[in-house]
């Protein structure tokens, strides 16, 4: 466990001296949200209506930042090197930098949630099943996204290859999640809460793969 919380702690000091979160990314995911208002012409009924899935769209893309920038840092400067050779077990490696992702992600789906109150005027009816989706999902994203992220993060056209890598595999999660959320905001009438089966089950398997895999992988990048 200290070593997972030496690797989170490194990425999120980092990420906190360079305010790209901050400053470009966060700015960035209420663009999406304003832009997507713009192509529905403002409309507040269909804004309403498609929510979930403008909301886990935004999260996948800003997702796509958070990924890259964490193993860009790493590769540019050469830092890997240094993880490689430290004895940190790989497991922890994956663990620290998949939980300094996720606590990103839910910085910004707080931001994005905000934003689709006020600019969607959307209505939370089950704030538990919104709650629990949000963690399901950002977790799934978070671990997917550093497996593919090292498997990426070696090759030169790793910015263009992530995404895609990376969105087709998390094409369950916006289904699953925007159906969640669908029936949270009480804009469509599904079983949200069957559909949080399928977020924490690709959660549990994406987490558990990636801690015996991203060994091998981070030797081979």
């Amino acid at each position: 466990m200290r070593e997972l919380w030496l690797v989170t702690a490194k990425d999120l000091r980092v990420e906190a001296r360079s305010r790209v979160l901050v400053n470009q990314v966060a700015p960035f995911a209420l663009i999406i949200l304003v832009l997507f208002g713009f192509a529905l012409s403002a409309d507040t009924v269909t804004l309403r209506s498609f929510t979930s899935g403008l909301y886990w769209v935004a999260v996948l893309l800003v997702a796509l930042l958070a990924v890259q920038r964490a193993f860009a840092l790493e590769y540019d400067d050469r830092a890997i090197e240094g993880l490689r050779l430290s004895g940190v077990d790989p497991a922890a490696i994956f663990a620290g930098k998949a939980l300094a992702i996720l606590l990103q992600l839910l910085a910004l789906e707080l931001l994005l949630t905000g934003g689709v109150i006020v600019l969607f005027d959307a209505e939370i009816e089950d704030p538990a099943l919104f709650v629990v989706a949000a963690l399901a999902a950002a977790t799934g994203v978070a671990a997917a996204g550093t497996l593919y992220g090292v498997l990426a993060a070696g090759l030169r056209v790793r910015e263009t290859i992530l995404p895609v890598l990376l969105l087709p595999v998390l094409a369950p999660v916006l289904i699953a999640a925007t159906r969640a959320f669908d029936d949270a905001l009480g804009s469509a009438a599904v079983d949200g809460w069957a559909w949080l089966g399928l977020l924490v089950a690709f959660a549990v398997v994406y987490v558990m793969f990636g801690a015996l895999a991203f060994g091998a992988l981070l030797e081979d990048s």
